[in-house]
């Protein structure tokens, strides 16, 4: 099937309210184009440099979502292209892209990544972290905290994400609670290609998908 085709199969599956992130890693610009002309919203990058060149194809013809892992040496460069940054999980990056943010006047809407699973190669702060993590991210005046995110163990069966899951909406639902200033728990990201369906089951408003849409990757 042609990405257009696949990108309608999704939206017609996903229950309404559930923003779908095409995960355009070492995708082309033709190719992402051809998923926005599908009617993807959103573009989800996980390098800064690839997001650029992409950038400047495409522009502002879809928000643009930073889902990878940030390092600090290229928040000025991703505080002028991203619309969301999915992936906060340290309060170093968060000052660091509060700073940037200043610098040309824009507040940055921010989920904070939680590692759910406890996997030890994976980024993320972990569930019993976050509170204090989240309680230090809402004193910076450029960001904007708007929910959570995860990755979830990867897995053929999407039925092992479901518990993973369903923790990460029991602490989105405590965190919400708190009612912190300079928060709003709105969104929660979670599920990719063999979990998209699981994921809003147990409260995923975001999901990022990537193969589905684009086919498998030729290049790492």
């Amino acid at each position: 099937m042609s990405i257009e085709q696949n990108v309608k199969q999704i939206l017609s599956e996903l229950p309404e309210g559930v923003k779908l992130v095409a995960a355009a890693k070492a995708r082309t610009p033709e190719e992402i184009l051809a998923a926005i002309n599908a009617g993807v919203k959103i573009i989800g990058e996980n390098y800064v440099q690839e997001a650029e060149r992409a950038y400047e194809v495409i522009g502002d013809r879809a928000e643009w979502h930073f889902i990878g892992h940030l390092q600090k040496n290229k928040v000025k460069k991703a505080v002028r292209i991203f619309d969301m940054i999915e992936t906060v999980d340290s309060f170093e990056l968060a000052k660091e892209i509060d700073k940037r943010c200043a610098q040309i006047g824009k507040v940055m809407p921010v989920l904070i990544e939680v590692n759910i699973a406890r996997e030890e190669q994976k980024s993320g702060v972990l569930p019993e972290d976050t509170e204090k993590l989240l309680k230090e991210i809402s004193t910076l005046p450029n960001i904007r905290v708007m929910g959570l995110m995860t990755m979830g163990p990867l897995s053929e069966n999407p039925e092992d994400s479901r518990p993973y899951f369903a923790a990460m909406r029991k602490l989105f639902e405590q965190l919400k609670q708190l009612n912190l200033p300079n928060v709003e728990m709105k969104y929660l990201s979670m599920g990719m290609t063999n979990s998209y369906k699981i994921a809003p089951e147990e409260g995923a408003n975001i999901v990022r998908i990537g193969t589905k849409i684009f086919g498998e990757r030729s290049r790492p």
